[in-house]
């Protein structure tokens, strides 16, 4: 398990922890990952970065008032519900 700090980046993050994610972290192991919260939309964007890049977002919890923390695995996630639904018609 590795963290990294992503704070000091306000919100441009997104392509700093998928660069992370896919040169520092192996298969099957866990990053936790801060990030300034800034605008709420970073927290469901951050999912959503996640999830398109086929990692498992295992929690999504706020650190304190300005910092979230992420904790993905590198592994590839399971299908969203509303994909299964589209898939079934």
């Amino acid at each position: 398990m590795k963290r990294f700090d992503l704070r000091p980046l306000k919100n441009d993050f997104y392509d700093r922890m998928l660069e992370l994610m896919d040169k520092q972290i192996v298969e099957g192991e866990t990053a936790i990952i801060m990030f300034e919260i800034g605008d709420f939309e970073n927290i469901q964007k951050s999912a959503d970065v996640i999830y398109e890049a086929g990692y498992t977002l295992m929690n999504s919890i706020k650190f304190n008032e300005v910092d979230w923390t992420l904790v993905v695995k590198k592994i590839k996630p399971e299908p969203r519900e509303v994909e299964e639904a589209e898939e079934a018609k």
